[in-house]
């Protein structure tokens, strides 16, 4: 049985502040769990539906984890989810540190002003499908250990590291030799020129798009043609959503990395 004081604090660890003071967030669904037992994350206790299922998870990453069998009810009473989904994990927040150097040898995505917890999510997802292993976000950006962040990387946040930066000065460390990109509405068209396989993609807010302050930094600026889009006449969307558009970006570095001098 709960205790109500151990709801209160699972209860915490839904709101930033709390996250933040506790370094701890909540991850919940057998795959999230399963993924993030899987990695290099510390699990602090794992709160589930029935014996069996705890069973399971004793079997899984061979790490000494405290489980505990609770209720539906109880399980309503912890879970962010609407329709709970029988596993609830206490999760260590880990701490990261850059390697600059990276930049020279991989694909790198620099969030700015990212606010919707779907959005980073989803771009965690995205960058895990192409193999970009590090994100940076804008300290205004969503927190990565929303529940609702965490719940949309669909596991990914096992594998993809988010770092938390003032932009202006990470930039500035930048290598002089790193190739910057930045998605704007009047930019290149990204299907009709050369892209490098390391460096830096910036994706910009959801309405704002990148910050005026950061456009000095951006060495080539790119956009994902709309269809006809030199059709004067065409009436068209303002912009695409920022996961989406991540998606778009990535799939095309990739593929002229990958697959960009094949025939046929």
């Amino acid at each position: 049985m709960l205790s109500s004081s151990r709801i209160k604090y699972i209860n915490f660890l839904k709101i930033n502040k709390y996250r933040k003071k506790y370094g701890q967030f909540i991850a919940e669904g057998p795959k999230l769990v399963t993924e993030l037992i899987n990695s290099h994350f510390k699990i602090i206790k794992i709160f589930a539906l029935n014996n069996r299922l705890i069973e399971n998870f004793s079997l899984i990453g061979n790490k000494q984890i405290e489980q505990i069998e609770i209720t539906e009810k109880e399980l309503k009473k912890i879970s962010a989810l609407k329709t709970p989904n029988q596993i609830l994990a206490i999760v260590e927040i880990p701490q990261y540190i850059f390697n600059f150097n990276m930049t020279s040898s991989e694909l790198v995505l620099i969030l700015d002003e990212i606010k919707d917890p779907g959005n980073l999510g989803t771009i965690i997802r995205t960058a895990d499908w192409f193999g970009i292993n590090n994100i940076i976000c804008s300290n205004n950006s969503v927190d990565l250990y929303n529940p609702k962040v965490v719940q949309a990387t669909m596991g990914s946040i096992a594998r993809v590291k988010v770092y938390y930066y003032d932009l202006e000065k990470f930039l500035c460390n930048i290598p002089e030799q790193t190739k910057i990109y930045g998605t704007f509405l009047r930019g290149k068209n990204i299907y009709k020129i050369k892209l490098v396989s390391n460096g830096i993609i910036v994706i910009g807010n959801e309405s704002k798009g990148i910050s005026k302050n950061l456009s000095a930094f951006i060495k080539e600026k790119i956009f994902i043609p709309s269809f006809d889009y030199e059709n004067d006449n065409l009436i068209t969307p303002e912009s695409l959503n920022a996961s989406i558009a991540t998606a778009i970006i990535c799939a095309e570095f990739r593929r002229q990395q990958n697959w960009g001098n094949e025939d046929g």
